[in-house]
Order: C-alpha cells, then structure tokens, then sequence
C-alpha cells in the first residue's frame, strides 16, 4: 500500500466543536498526554498532531500543551486582528496564545451562520497573516459524482488559495457534506478520486506554500490505510472525542495504515 508523499507531513487531529466542558477539556487532554508519554509503537515524530478545543478552553489547552509535541488549534477566529468587533474572536490573540491551525469554513458554519467563501477566504487571510495554518474545511453539500463534487470544491478551494498568496501553508479538510455525522465514511474510491483531483488540480500543485488534504465526515479506525496514501492524514469529529480512540488512531496514521490495509 502506498505511503504519503515523503515531503508531505501526514497530520491528524480532533476537534470537540461544543461537546466539551471545560473540565472535560482538561481531562481528556491529560489522559491523551499520558498515553503519547507511554506510546511504545512506530514514532510519532513523523506526523502533526492537533487538538482544537472550543475557544473557551484554547488558553487553558495552550498550557496544558506547552510542553507537549501536541499542535493546538481554534474552532474559528475574525477576518480581522484587532479593532470594534464586539463577541468576535481575534487571530493576532490565538497566535499569541500559541494556537498554530484555525479551522475555518466548516458546513456547521456555512449552514447555521450563513458563512460564504468570500467569508472563509478573508478568515483565511486573517490567520495566514498573524502566522498560522487555516485549515479549511471543504467538501460537496449533496451525495454527486466526482466530477461534479471536484467542481464544487474547488470553488471553495481557489479562493482561500487567492486570498493567502502562493507562499502560504494551508490545510485543506475534505469533508462531504452528506457524510458528516453517518454512520460510515465516503467511499475509498470517491475520496481518492476528489482529493487526486484537487491536488492535482494548477491551483494546488502549482504553489510554493504546501497544501496538505486530511479526510474528515464520519472518519474512524482503520480508514487511513484503505486511504492508500492519497490523503496526508484525518480530521476527526465524535468517533475521537475519547483519548483512547484518538490515540488509536494516531498510531495508525503513524503507521501509514491500519486495520484496513
């Protein structure tokens, strides 16, 4: 089974959306810590790990994860750093806190927030130029075809690439729509065939900044490995809201595979 790209950092993460009180936040990031601390499998330095709490909780995870190889993110931020944005969450203040990935445009905001493209591309730009990674979540709202669902996200993609520049880092969730919160993932051979397509497409593959694709929208154990290498890893929703289930998961991604291959 393939691997990853040897220049592409594989990254896995979960984010708890609003599931979390704060002293659950505490507790699940201590028990994660002791099982990385205790991990006696294939090494965890050749990927990315990411946690992103709800914003409440960013500044007590960012202590907690100070000392730790563990990335930690936001759920969203403003499109601007500083000015008269009452209740909005500031980008130049998650970077200070340490926040390294800001997670944008996901189809709970588009859906219930009304979030556009241009709204998610200026977001993007905000997080890009405070010195962190967007990750944005992309994906087709209904169950289509590839050709048709690569038109679709590709829409989405072009303008957050525009709005951050050639340079920039950024990562990119592909998450259908329609399988956000089933009780199984895409097929294998769809997400192969959208994520080939998208990176593949001269917007992605022209650039100097490097585009990493996870999988997100119900995935789970053993997904990765039948994955075949096209993604560089997964964004992770309930399944991973227990450490050990995350923890599992990390290992296999480390790996490069899983039950599944």
């Amino acid at each position: 089974m393939a691997n990853p790209r040897p220049h592409r950092r594989r990254l896995v993460g979960v984010s708890t959306k609003m599931y979390f009180s704060a002293a659950r936040t505490a507790s699940y990031l201590t028990s994660l810590l002791d099982l990385l601390a205790q991990h006696q499998g294939p090494e965890l330095t050749s990927l990315d790990i990411f946690f992103i709490p709800d914003l409440l909780t960013v500044a007590p995870s960012a202590a907690r994860l100070s000392s730790s190889s563990v990335l930690l993110g936001a759920q969203d931020c403003a499109p601007h750093p500083h000015g008269p944005y009452t209740g909005e969450v500031s980008p130049a203040v998650l970077a200070e806190l340490g926040v390294r990935f800001v997670e944008l445009g996901h189809a709970e905001r588009r859906r219930l927030f009304g979030e556009t493209d241009a709204d998610v591309a200026a977001k993007a730009a905000a997080v890009v130029a405070c010195g962190m990674v967007p990750l944005v979540c992309v994906g087709e709202v209904d169950r289509r075809g590839v050709d048709e669902a690569v038109d679709e996200v590709m829409a989405q993609v072009r303008g957050v690439l525009e709005a951050v520049g050639g340079e920039a880092e950024v990562v990119l969730a592909y998450e259908p729509v329609w399988a956000i919160g089933a009780e199984a993932p895409a097929g294998v051979e769809h997400v192969v065939g959208v994520v080939g397509r998208v990176r593949g497409s001269r917007e992605v593959e022209g650039r100097k900044g490097g585009v990493r694709i996870v999988y997100g929208g119900s995935a789970g154990p053993g997904l990765f490995g039948r994955l075949g290498g096209e993604v560089d890893g997964l964004f992770l929703g309930r399944f991973a809201h227990e450490p050990e289930q995350f923890y599992k998961t990390i290992c296999e991604v480390a790996e490069g595979g899983g039950e599944g291959e």
